[in-house]
């Protein structure tokens, strides 16, 4: 299973980006599906999450200005960024943790994009 993640790229402070991540196949069910970013210098985190229910989860930084969304039909999780902030520039990746069949469980991470946010 492979996560293609697109969308990334340079944008002017206070401008818009959005995030789109695909897996390479579909599954039995689709469980938790998240973003997370890594800065230079610093340790991955978790910018959002959702569950299968539709329920999310947004770090502080980000709470209100970005939104997390999917598309089970598409095996997609997408990434609203909007109001970005220079502290926002990291690498982005997605995660799909998901059940390809009933007994097996899969924890998949993307490959990354780059987000430049200049002042």
């Amino acid at each position: 299973v492979q996560l293609q993640a697109s969308g990334g790229g340079l944008v002017q402070a206070g401008g818009s980006l959005r995030l789109s991540c695909v897996a390479s196949r579909r599954f039995y069910r689709i469980d938790n599906l998240g973003w997370f970013r890594q800065a230079p210098g610093k340790e991955r985190e978790l910018v959002a999450s959702i569950t299968s229910g539709g329920s999310t989860k947004y770090a502080n930084s980000v709470q209100g200005r970005f939104t997390i969304s999917r598309d089970d039909a598409e095996h997609t999780v997408y990434l609203q960024m909007n109001s970005l902030k220079p502290e926002d520039t990291a690498v982005y990746y997605c995660n799909l943790n998901a059940k390809p069949s009933i007994e097996a469980r899969i924890d998949v991470w993307g490959q990354g994009t780059q987000v430049t946010v200049s002042s």
